[in-house]
């Protein structure tokens, strides 16, 4: 089943610019999609090798412990 989504006349400029020939509204739609997902999964792997994870992860439980005693001081 098709459905039908209103976009503004510039942002169906825009799309129709990035748009090859014979390509379709909906193979756009998928090839950006694609590119998209493609692109966080190429971020994926950028800290391996570094300590950055850890110290991420401790970061973020200093935030939660924080945050928690906070919480038990009210």
């Amino acid at each position: 089943m098709a459905e039908s989504i209103r976009v503004d006349e510039d942002t169906y400029a825009a799309l129709a610019s990035l748009k090859s020939d014979g390509e379709t509204f909906d193979d756009l739609l998928a090839r950006l999609l694609s590119e998209h997902h493609e692109g966080r999964r190429s971020g994926a792997g950028l800290w391996e090798g570094s300590d950055a994870p850890e110290r991420a992860r401790e970061t973020g439980q200093e935030l939660k412990s924080g945050v928690d005693m906070r919480d038990s001081e009210r």
